[in-house]
């Protein structure tokens, strides 16, 4: 059965899968006569039940992939979950570059456009913002007071500024330095200060702390000038100084901001994270293959897709290595994951084979099941580059980055690493926003869009309902995708999300 056709209750993802989805909530003792079975159980939609008898120990199957082993004999018609289903052995030969394919590039002067803004250098962004990022936690209010006495009021006169934002973090001080996390917070700050998005940045520290704003800006080769200021607190006469100087540099930088133009540019200048959260067991079959469908697209229009999250590749990594470019590139993705493996060890989460209680809710059985779904977002094209966490990202293509699965940790990475625009897909709904990069939300199902309808942009659940195949509903993405790019508002922008989902990966002990 395809994933589309809506006059049946269940899905069958492959023809040789041994469960099925629920396209709509199961009764128990509910009769298919299609599949000839007998419903076990109360099912909500998007679980599983067994399309056969299963013995305990043998492969469960979907997608034609196996995604677990069953701990006990099932029964046809079962629900088939959590509570009788086993990880399966995680390992599967990397095959590095067997399935690569060559792209068909769509020639440049062919390739789709979206109204950019071009930066000096000829970085182009989606939106114009001027940033303040503190280096240390002692400074977060000092950047929140000067982002707050910018209201819309104020900047009315600055009908091409999107605002003034606040990038405040818990860390920067208390911290070993040199150290692993030392070098991933002064590059997630690097990457947000020379990020296209923001049209002027200041930074402030309060001067004691492990993270000096002086060798911040030498380290990572930032240089101060009319679009880059910075601050010490307890050099600039403490905290009420310092928010007097944080507005007036502000201020100083806002005509020069507010004098853009948007123009024609192609979509090769948009890199795009990719994100889920809230995933369901509808997922894998609507908003994420549908999302890797527009990654195809903007490939072979010449721009860049980031894949991160990597405990959710976890178990399905070799679907990405046998993508790779080249062994190099495969290798360092499975070095990413080795580290993780050191990383997780002993740990209760979700590398370990635990997915959150939504996840449970929605559907999904253990991490190789989602992780599966997940890595649809990427779409079918080669693995070009793989980067360590809010490293630039300068190669075209699909890439990955090496990031946590929590969403707001992972998306930080991505805009550090030079991400324009979020493309975040979700089944239980996840209310996430970000700044400077706007945030496309796509919903896995109609029910959950028509409840949440505030939050989600694009309703993906036309795929489950019958309307629309997964290569249009990748049409309509990408569609989407230009309109943002060019200006359109987001369903979180509206709302004001992405003051507060800047969250850099914390690594190390708080000493």
């Amino acid at each position: 059965m395809a994933a589309g056709d809506a006059t049946r209750a269940l899905i069958r993802l492959g023809a040789g899968d041994n469960v099925l989805v629920a396209r709509v909530p199961l009764l128990l003792g509910q009769r298919l006569e299609s599949e000839g079975l007998t419903v076990r159980a109360q099912v909500p939609a998007g679980h599983k039940i067994a399309a056969t008898a299963i013995a305990q120990g043998s492969p469960i199957v979907k997608y034609g992939t196996v995604i677990g082993v069953a701990a006990r004999d099932i029964a046809a018609g079962e629900h088939v979950h959590a509570h009788n289903v086993a990880l399966p052995e995680i390992g599967a030969d990397p095959g590095f570059g067997r399935d690569v394919r060559p792209v068909d590039f769509v020639p440049p002067e062919k390739r789709a456009t979206f109204m950019g803004i071009v930066r000096p250098g000829g970085r182009v962004a989606t939106r114009n913002f001027i940033g303040l990022i503190a280096s240390v936690n002692c400074s977060a209010t000092v950047i929140h007071k000067v982002a707050e006495w910018f209201t819309p009021e104020r900047l009315a006169e600055y009908p091409n500024v999107d605002g003034v934002v606040a990038f405040a973090h818990t860390s920067g001080c208390g911290m070993s330095s040199p150290s692993l996390h030392f070098d991933v917070l002064r590059r997630t700050l690097a990457g947000y200060a020379r990020h296209p998005n923001l049209a002027g940045t200041v930074i402030v520290g309060l001067g004691c702390e492990r993270n000096q704003v002086p060798e911040l800006l030498e380290s990572q080769g930032l240089a101060e000038g009319p679009r880059l200021r910075s601050f010490v607190m307890q050099e600039a006469g403490g905290t009420r100084a310092t928010i007097a100087a944080g507005i007036a540099a502000v201020q100083a930088m806002l005509p020069a901001a507010n004098a853009v133009t948007r123009v024609p540019v192609s979509a090769s200048h948009l890199k795009i994270g990719l994100e889920c959260g809230g995933s369901d067991g509808f997922s894998g079959i609507s908003a994420n293959p549908a999302l890797g469908a527009a990654m195809d697209i903007l490939v072979r229009h010449g721009g860049t897709a980031i894949l991160s999250e990597t405990p959710e590749i976890h178990g399905v990594e070799h679907l990405l290595t046998r993508r790779a470019v080249s062994p190099e590139v495969g290798r360092k993705l499975l070095e990413r994951l080795d580290w993780w493996n050191g990383y997780a060890k002993g740990q209760h989460g979700q590398y370990n084979g635990v997915v959150g209680p939504g996840n449970q809710a929605g559907g999904l059985a253990n991490i190789v099941e989602k992780s599966l779904g997940s890595a649809m977002k990427a779409g079918t094209t080669p693995l070009r580059a793989v980067y360590e966490y809010a490293e630039p990202v300068e190669e075209s293509g699909f890439v990955f980055m090496d990031s946590p699965g929590f969403d707001p940790v992972a998306t930080t990475g991505q805009i550090a690493g030079g991400a324009n625009l979020i493309c975040f897909t979700t089944g239980r709904g996840s209310m996430f926003g970000s700044k400077p990069a706007p945030t496309i939300k796509l919903a896995t199902n109609t029910p959950m869009f028509r409840r949440l309808s505030e939050d989600m942009d694009v309703n993906c659940g036309e795929v489950i309902d019958g309307t629309l195949t997964v290569p249009e509903m990748g049409e309509r993405i990408f569609a989407h995708i230009l309109r943002v790019a060019s200006g359109e508002r987001t369903r979180s922008e509206e709302l004001g999300l992405g003051d507060h989902e800047f969250v850099p990966w914390h690594l190390g002990i708080v000493s």
